[in-house]
């Protein structure tokens, strides 16, 4: 019975580090495309936007770091 509930724990660790990494992949994009659409409306503002947008980025970045680790964490118990 233990074998079943860890071959459970590797698939949710499978499938949850691949949610995760959509999620990510899907939040970085829009936050590229709202800074490109804004430096295309106010091309001065170029600068905080950019900073904006590393911050967002890096903000999700390491969401999804802490994430992968949990699935890590639960594929290796």
């Amino acid at each position: 019975m233990e074998t079943i509930f860890a071959d459970f724990a590797h698939l949710a660790a499978g499938l949850g580090a691949g949610i995760i990494l959509l999620g990510a992949g899907f939040g970085i994009g829009m936050i590229g495309k709202g800074a490109m659409e804004a430096t295309a409306r106010q091309p001065e503002a170029s600068g905080d936007i950019r900073t904006s947008m590393l911050i967002s980025a890096g903000l999700i970045e390491g969401a999804t770091f802490f994430g992968l680790v949990v699935c890590i964490l639960l594929a290796l118990k």
